[in-house]
């Protein structure tokens, strides 16, 4: 095992304005009603993903009766430090956050410890040699998403029109540089693909997951290589703004160009079912009911997984239109 220890991080809920911190209730630990006040710094808005896990934390904190303070930071690392800093000052029960990169924590989070604010990671994953810094993390294996992409490609080359030349030329749209989901789904699809010399990625470059990003990003793949089989993406909202730049280029999405996506938010969900994404990968962001559990069962001193691992699955075409009507994100 390798010295340094990644840990899928914390997120909970954004608001309009770089570190806008306020409560949902009373503030800080010396909450009237008595109840666990929990400071929660996310990301920011960057995805359809982000918003759904955003809304998923507001209301499971409403519903457990957790008094909720919250930062958005943009995706600014120096944003999220300072919310940390401003919890702690505040002695706020609970610090939870979704961090934009996985390097350099370790001195705010030895500031919580010391403090005796116990830490809560989702979403998102850190390395630290300390794995006392946090309580417990929560959220997917993102090298397990890549994996299952890179697989569905791999069964599908021999029998899939983009094989017709006997090559596979994929290019690949990743997430925010140094994030842990782009790092760890960029690894587990080459993993997977490795058992398949027909397939390579002719080029890789950061769509920020972002809609706009992913869209610019495939224009300027196109603009350079007349021969791109499959677009994997680490997202569905940069898939969906490759979606119009494929299309913006006079080809069919789907069909001219297969695309692999990960999340299955509801746009990509659609995209799935027309025809215009050819598989998703599901990371699951309504993780809200089982970090206000994790939040109540830390602050009461209970003893809690060091990890908790979401359960996801896949989707095919078919099976996207099957249940898109009830999709809740």
């Amino acid at each position: 095992m390798m010295a340094s220890k990644k840990v899928v991080a914390a997120s909970v809920l954004l608001v309009s304005g770089a570190l806008a911190l306020s409560a949902c209730g009373s503030s800080g630990g010396d909450s009237s009603s008595g109840g666990t006040v929990l400071g929660f710094s996310q990301v920011g808005a960057e995805s359809g993903w982000r918003t759904a896990n955003t809304t998923s934390i507001q209301s499971a904190a409403t519903d457990a009766g957790v008094d909720l303070k919250f930062s958005d930071a943009q995706q600014k690392q120096e944003n999220q430090i300072k919310a940390i800093r401003t919890y702690i000052q505040q002695k706020v029960d609970v610090i939870a956050f979704s961090p934009v990169v996985e390097t350099g924590w370790e001195p705010v989070l030895q500031e919580a410890k010391r403090a005796n604010i116990p830490v809560i990671l989702t979403d998102r994953s850190v390395d630290t040699t300390d794995e006392s810094l946090y309580a417990t993390f929560l959220g997917s294996d993102f090298v397990a998403e890549g994996v299952k992409a890179g697989d569905w490609l791999v069964q599908n080359s021999a029998t899939s029109d983009v094989n017709a030349d006997g090559r596979i030329n994929v290019v690949e749209l990743e997430g925010t540089t140094g994030a842990a989901p782009a790092i760890d789904r960029a690894e587990g699809f080459r993993d997977a693909i490795s058992s398949q010399p027909s397939i390579s990625i002719s080029a890789s470059q950061t769509g920020d997951f972002t809609r706009d990003g992913g869209k610019q990003v495939m224009e300027s793949f196109l603009n350079s290589d007349k021969n791109i089989d499959v677009v994997y993406s680490h997202n569905d909202d940069m898939g969906l703004g490759a979606i119009e730049a494929i299309e913006a280029a006079g080809l069919v999405p789907g069909k001219d160009i297969k695309i692999i996506t990960v999340d299955a938010v509801k746009d990509g969900m659609q995209a799935l079912a027309d025809g215009k994404i050819d598989f998703i990968v599901e990371c699951n962001p309504l993780l809200g009911p089982q970090l206000m559990d994790l939040t109540k069962k830390v602050v009461n001193g209970e003893e809690v997984p060091k990890r908790v691992v979401t359960e996801e699955t896949t989707f095919t075409r078919d099976q996207a239109a099957s249940v898109l009507a009830d999709r809740q994100y």
